[in-house]
C-alpha cells in the first residue's frame, strides 16, 4: 500500500509540490498577500499557506481547477458584493479563484489589507 506524501512544513515546499502553471499562480498569490500584509508571519497551517498577525489573516491553497483564498467568513462578507459582481464562487469563508482566469490582484490586496485592519482592531480591543 503506497504511503501519502508528508505534509509540507514550509510555504516553499507547498508551492513546489504543484505543476508549473499552478505554482506560478500560488507564488503570485503569495506575493500579493506579503505586499498587502508585510508584517504578517507566514507558515503552514491546515496543510496550506497561512498568514497571521495577532490572529489569522488569510490562508490560500490550490485545488482542482481553482485556488482558494480563505479570508475568514468576515472577510468574504465584507466583499460579498464585489465577489458576486465578478462571478466568483464563494462559501462562508472561502473565495474560489479559477485557474484559467487572472487573479483579481487589486481585490485580493484590498481583502488582505482589510483583514489586517480587522486583526489590528481586535488586538487593540483585547489590550
Amino acid at each position: 500500500m503506497p504511503t501519502a506524501a508528508p505534509a509540507p512544513s514550509a510555504v516553499d515546499a507547498y508551492i513546489a509540490g504543484f505543476e508549473p502553471a499552478v505554482r506560478a499562480k500560488l507564488e503570485q498569490m503569495r506575493q500579493l498577500v506579503r505586499r498587502a500584509a508585510p508584517g504578517a508571519s507566514e507558515r503552514i497551517s491546515y496543510n496550506m499557506p497561512a498568514y497571521f498577525g495577532r490572529g489569522v489573516l488569510v490562508y490560500f491553497g490550490a485545488f482542482k481547477g481553482h485556488i482558494s483564498l480563505f479570508p475568514t467568513g468576515e472577510g468574504v462578507a465584507a466583499f460579498g458584493g464585489e465577489l458576486a459582481a465578478l462571478g466568483l464562487k464563494t462559501s462562508k469563508g472561502t473565495i474560489q479563484l479559477p485557474l484559467d482566469q487572472p487573479l483579481p490582484k487589486d481585490l485580493i490586496k484590498r481583502i488582505v489589507q482589510h483583514r489586517v485592519q480587522v486583526d489590528q482592531a481586535q488586538a487593540a480591543r483585547n489590550s
